[in-house]
Parts: structure tokens; sequence; C-alpha cells
């Protein structure tokens, strides 16, 4: 199965598989390596539900919101791609019973190509089948930002590159056997914005935002 998925990015994305010069973990924030530290000397079980991804996860109080203490937090301020792919493996031990993953906001904000942002997501969901065939992956669309907050300006101009991705994440969740979950729907406003109801900042989430993420997945029950 490994090897039939790494020959579909392959031939779906040719001149991204055959050079990476995109990779940015030597770059990655001081407080990446500090919540990976942070990591390894919590006491997790294994089985349980993880969300994945950077600081919009890291910001979301996920034992309060969903009422549930055993809720694994493994979001990272900062992180992109190709830092998830760097740090898959202590995702992985904890064989997750379901897998949340967001990411690809900050690979936007660096430049980097959507071939590239979509083959790593793929990468990131083959090796996750591979190692952890139980867990139940769910990839949620990458949200909407408001320009006009003006908080994070490298964030911005991207809407066009997040509505490739998110359309590329949703053609191939049949095929690649992961649950698409289109959040950035119950986001973004008239104008094609992230709503200024759910952020203080264009491009994070405040309480309302958390709210109606967590409405999503359950009104859709992946929880």
């Amino acid at each position: 199965m490994r090897l039939l998925l790494i020959a579909f990015l392959l031939v779906t994305f040719p001149l991204v598989a055959q050079k990476r010069p995109y990779d940015t973990v030597p770059n990655l924030p001081e407080h990446y390596w500090v919540r990976l530290e942070k990591f390894k000397k919590e006491n997790t079980l294994p089985g349980k539900i993880v969300f994945l991804g950077n600081s919009i996860t890291e910001g979301g109080n996920w034992r309060r919101l969903l009422k549930d203490s055993t809720i694994i937090n493994r979001g990272i301020s900062g992180d992109n791609t190709f830092g998830v792919l760097a740090r898959l493996d202590e995702v992985i031990e904890l064989k997750p019973s379901s897998l949340f993953i967001l990411i690809g906001t900050n690979d936007l904000s660096k430049k980097i190509p959507d071939e590239a942002i979509i083959e790593n997501i793929f990468l990131i969901i083959s090796r996750i089948k591979a190692e952890s065939p139980r867990t139940k992956i769910f990839v949620q669309s990458i949200f909407p930002v408001n320009e006009t907050v003006e908080k994070f300006p490298m964030q911005f101009n991207n809407a066009s590159h997040i509505l490739i991705i998110n359309d590329q994440l949703a053609r191939y969740a049949e095929r690649m056997r992961y649950t698409y979950v289109d959040v950035y729907e119950k986001l973004v406003d008239e104008q094609g914005r992230l709503n200024k109801n759910f952020t203080n900042d264009g491009l994070h989430l405040n309480g309302a935002g958390y709210q109606r993420w967590v409405e999503v997945l359950k009104s859709l029950k992946h929880l």
C-alpha cells in the first residue's frame, strides 16, 4: 500500500517529487523545538483523539472544548507541512483513534508552491496509513484569512492558493481514503474572508471561531 501511494505521488507531482528546495525545517522557530521537548515528557496513552497542526490548532483548548480530558493537542505555532513531516514519528507512536490535520497556512506565507504543500500533506497521510492503519484520518480545509485586520500581512494575498489546495484535498479524499472536512465554508464571510466574528487578528480564531469549528466537526459526526 505504501509503495502504491508513493507511486501515486510521483505520478501526480513529478516535478515536486524530484526536487524539494523548499524544506523549511532548519529555519523553524525555537518554539517548535520547545514544544517537541514538551511532547517527549508527556505521559500520553495511545489510541486517543489527536489534533495536529500549527498555531490555530495549538491555540485550541481541545479538552475543554470537547469535554474530554484525553484529547491530545499536537499543534505547534509557526509549523508547516515540512515541520509536521519531520515530527511525524511522535504522532504515529500515539496510534491515534482519530487524527484531525490542519496545516498549510504557514507554507503559503513562505511562498511554498501549492503543489509542494499538497504533496507534503499526501505524504503525511500515506505515512500514517502505512504505520498506523487503524487511525481515522480527517484532513481539514485550510482556513480563510482576513487581510482587513492587517496584523499578519505575510499571510494575506493567499486566498486563491487556499482555494486551490482545498479543492485538491477534497478531490483526492476518496482515492486516498481519508475524510475531507470543509471548515472553510463555515468560517468565511460573503467577501471570501475569515469572518470578523471568528477572529481578532485576521488569522487566528477567537473563542467563537473555535466553537464554530467544533460545531462543524460535531455536525458531521466526526466527534
